[in-house]
C-alpha cells in the first residue's frame, strides 16, 4: 500500500491549528471538490478531518475519484453526511491494490480512530472457548479466552464465562475428564472431589487407563465438534452389558452419563439441522439507537447468544449492521456462514474480504424462509427486547444522574463518574481500583486497576496508596488529552471515606493542575451504617441524604461496585502470588520445563535441593539449564 498526501496535507502532520485560528480555515464540498481534482481511479481508503486533525470519517472506494467525487456535490446528501461535509476540512488517503484490500484496511482504521460519523462498536472483549489440550498424556478440558498458544483443540466461541461453564459442568458429567492444571495433576497422591462426585475417572492416581482415557477425549471431541450420533447408543450398550455381567456400579456410573448427555442436548435450546457453524445476527433500530444479537452456532449446537450496542451516528440499517460485521470480525475468526436480518451493501464484497482474512471460504445469507429465517426472526426478537429494556434503563439513569446533580449543586449532568477504591490485607499485595458510571450505567471497558508500587508508601498507608492512583491516572490524561476533547476526563470523583480523604485527594489534583472536578467522599455515617452515609465536599459542610432517596441508592451502588472490582483484583493478585515458587524466579525455566521438574522431584523444595547429576536427568533439562538450575539455589541460598 501507498499513501497519497497533497503538499497542504504533509504539511497538516507537523502544524498545530489552535481552536482561534481553525475558525478561518475553508470546509465544505469546495474543500472536497479541490481534493477531487488530485485523485484517480484507484481503490483505496479516504479520511475526513476537522480544523483540528480529527478524524471525522473513514470510508473505503473502489475508485476513490468517483466516491469522493460525491461528497463535493454541494446538494442531494443526508443530514448526517451533509453536516460531516460541512466539518471537513482535509482529507486523506491511502491507495490498496483491490478493493478487498481497502475494506479490511478502513475496518482497522475505524477501530483504531473511532471517527465522529462512522458506525463504532464499542463492545471489543474476547469471547471465552474450550480448550481440550494436547501437550500432555492425560489431556484437561478447560475454559480458554485469549491468545491460542497452548497446543490443543479449541471450541467456540460461547457468548460467556457463564454458558462455557454451565457447558463444562456438563461435559465433566459425561465424559469425566479432568479440568486440574498439569501441577496440580502431577502432585496428587489421592483422588480429589471431583472423582468422588463422578466428574473426573482419576487419571492423576492410576484409576483409568491411558488408552481408556484417550477414547473419552475422542468421544468428547467428536460431541463438540458435533459428531455425536450414535454415542448415547453406544453408552445404552455399554450400560445394558454391564448390567448382564452383574457390573451394576458400571452400569449406574453409565446411566449417569446416559442423562447428563441428555441434559446437555437438552440446554443447548437451539439445535439447527440445517446450521453447522455460523453466526445468526439480527439487527433492531429504535429511536436512533440500535441492538445487534449475535447467535453463536457451532457443531450445530446453540453456544449462547450476545447482545451488541453499536453507536449509529444516524447511519442506516444496512451501514450499521456492515459496520459491525467489519469491526466484529477484525480481530475475530468468522464461522463459515453468517446469517443476516438486513441485506448489507457490498455483501459479496464482504464475504470476499472475510475469507480472504479467515483463509476459508464464508458466506454471508439473508434467508427468507426455512429455519434460517427462523433463527434470525428469533435473533430480531431478541434484539428487540435487549434494546427496549436498555432504553428503559437508560431513562431512569439520566433521572438519576440529574438526581445527583442537582442533590450536589454540580456544574452539569455528569456524563463520566469515576470512583477509585483500594484494597490490601496489612499492606500485602495491595492494589487500587477505578470504576466508571455514565448515562448508560457502568462502563466495565473503562474499570482500571492499579498495582500499588511505591517503596515509599507504608504498609495499610490508604492516603499514600490513593495518592499514587490519582497520580498516575491524571498524569496519564494530561499526556492523552490535555484539551478534554476525547471523553476520557471525569465529571465527578467518588471517593471512599470522609472529610481526610477528600482533603488529601484535593491536594493531589492541586499538585497536577486540576483544579475544576468535583469531588465527592463518602463516609458511613453513624454506627456505619448503610442509609446513614455521610457526604464531604471542598468547600462544603458535611451532608446527608434521605434514606430512601434514589439518588442515595445510586451511589451506593457505585461504592459498592469500586468496592467489589478493587476486591477482585486484590484476589487475583493474591491467588497468582500464592501460586507462585522460586522456580519461576529461575532464568530459562518456563512453565513446560517447571512440570517437567515437578513431576520428577515432587516440589520446588525438592528442586532445590537435587545435585546437578539428578537436574540433567530430568526429561527436558538440557546440561546448560541443568547448571543454571543449581547455581540459582546455591548461590542465592
Amino acid at each position: 500500500m501507498s499513501e497519497e498526501t497533497t503538499p497542504k496535507e504533509s504539511a497538516l502532520e507537523s502544524t498545530e491549528v489552535s481552536p482561534e485560528a481553525s475558525k478561518d480555515i475553508p470546509r465544505g464540498h469546495k474543500v472536497i471538490d479541490a481534493y477531487v481534482k488530485q485523485l484517480d481511479g484507484s481503490p483505496g481508503v479516504y479520511r475526513m478531518l476537522d480544523p483540528e486533525h480529527n478524524v471525522l470519517y473513514v470510508g473505503k472506494a473502489k475508485n476513490l475519484k468517483n466516491r469522493v467525487s460525491n461528497y463535493a456535490r454541494p446538494h442531494g446528501h443526508s443530514a448526517r453526511i451533509a453536516k460531516m461535509i460541512s466539518e471537513t476540512s482535509q482529507m486523506m488517503f491511502l491507495t490498496t491494490r483491490t478493493e478487498t484490500e481497502a475494506l479490511l484496511l478502513e475496518q482497522n482504521l475505524i477501530k483504531q480512530l473511532k471517527p465522529r460519523y462512522n458506525v463504532l462498536l464499542r463492545d471489543d472483549k474476547s469471547f471465552p472457548n474450550i480448550l481440550v489440550t494436547h501437550d500432555h498424556e492425560f489431556p484437561q478440558i478447560t475454559k480458554h479466552r485469549g491468545a491460542r498458544k497452548r497446543k490443543g483443540s479449541y471450541y467456540g466461541p460461547f457468548a460467556s464465562a457463564s454458558s462455557v461453564n454451565r457447558t463444562l459442568n456438563q461435559l465433566q458429567k459425561v465424559f469425566l475428564l479432568r479440568n486440574c492444571s498439569d501441577v496440580d495433576f502431577e502432585s496428587r497422591t489421592r483422588p480429589c472431589l471431583q472423582y468422588q462426585i463422578k466428574r473426573c475417572t482419576g487419571p492423576c492416581v492410576g484409576k483409568i487407563s491411558k488408552e481408556d482415557y484417550a477414547e473419552l477425549v475422542n468421544e468428547a471431541e467428536r460431541f463438540l465438534q458435533g459428531r455425536h450420533s450414535g454415542l448415547q447408543e453406544k453408552l445404552a450398550h455399554d450400560m445394558q452389558e454391564a448390567s448382564d455381567a452383574m457390573e451394576f456400579e458400571k452400569a449406574a456410573g453409565l446411566r449417569d452419563r446416559i442423562r447428563a448427555l441428555t441434559n446437555v442436548q437438552t440446554a443447548q435450546g437451539i439445535n439447527p439441522r440445517t446450521v453447522g457453524e455460523g453466526d445468526v445476527i439480527g439487527l433492531h433500530m429504535e429511536g436512533g439507537q440500535a441492538c445487534v444479537q449475535v447467535f453463536f452456532i457451532r457443531a450445530h449446537q446453540n453456544w449462547g447468544n450476545k447482545d451488541f450496542y453499536p453507536k449509529t451516528n444516524g447511519a442506516e440499517a444496512e451501514e450499521v449492521l456492515a459496520g459491525f460485521i467489519g469491526q466484529f470480525y477484525e480481530k475475530r475468526d468468522p464461522p463459515r456462514q453468517l446469517i443476516l436480518s438486513h441485506d448489507i451493501e457490498e455483501r459479496e464484497l464482504m464475504a470476499e474480504a472475510l475469507s480472504e482474512k479467515a483463509g476459508k471460504k464464508i458466506e454471508i445469507l439473508v434467508p427468507q424462509r426455512g429455519e434460517k429465517q427462523e433463527l434470525v426472526a428469533s435473533a430480531l426478537r431478541n434484539a428487540r427486547e435487549s434494546l427496549g429494556r436498555k432504553m428503559s434503563e437508560g431513562a431512569a439513569q439520566e433521572k438519576l444522574l440529574e438526581g445527583l446533580k442537582e442533590a450536589f449543586d454540580l456544574p452539569q449532568v455528569p456524563a463520566r463518574i469515576e470512583v477509585y477504591d483500594n484494597s490490601h490485607i496489612q499492606g500485602a499485595h495491595a492494589v487500587g481500583a477505578m470504576i466508571v458510571a455514565g448515562p448508560e450505567g457502568f462502563m466495565k471497558n473503562h474499570y482500571r486497576k492499579y498495582d500499588i508500587r511505591g517503596d515509599d508508601i507504608t504498609p495499610g498507608d490508604d492516603f499514600g496508596m490513593m495518592k499514587e492512583v490519582l497520580t498516575r491516572r491524571f498524569k496519564r490524561l494530561l499526556k492523552d488529552d490535555p484539551d478534554r476533547t476525547k471523553g476520557l476526563w471525569p465529571d465527578l470523583l467518588l471517593i471512599d471515606g470522609g472529610a481526610g480523604q477528600v482533603s488529601a485527594v484535593h491536594e493531589i489534583m492541586v499538585e497536577q493542575g486540576v483544579t475544576d472536578v468535583p469531588m465527592i467522599g463518602v463516609a458511613k455515617g453513624i454506627d456505619r451504617d448503610q442509609g446513614k452515609e455521610e457526604f464531604h465536599r471542598i468547600g462544603h459542610r458535611v451532608m446527608a441524604l434521605r434514606r430512601n432517596d434514589p439518588v442515595l441508592y445510586f451511589i451506593q451502588r457505585m461504592r459498592d461496585e469500586a468496592h467489589r472490582f478493587a476486591i477482585g483484583t486484590h484476589r487475583a493478585k493474591r491467588s497468582k502470588a500464592m501460586g507462585l515458587t522460586r522456580l519461576d524466579e529461575v532464568p530459562g525455566v518456563g512453565a513446560t520445563r517447571k512440570r517437567a521438574l515437578l513431576a520428577h522431584f515432587g516440589s520446588a523444595k525438592a528442586v532445590s535441593g537435587a545435585n546437578l547429576a539428578d537436574l540433567k536427568a530430568v526429561d527436558g533439562i538440557s546440561e546448560k539449564v541443568a547448571q543454571t538450575i543449581y547455581d540459582f539455589f546455591h548461590e542465592n541460598g
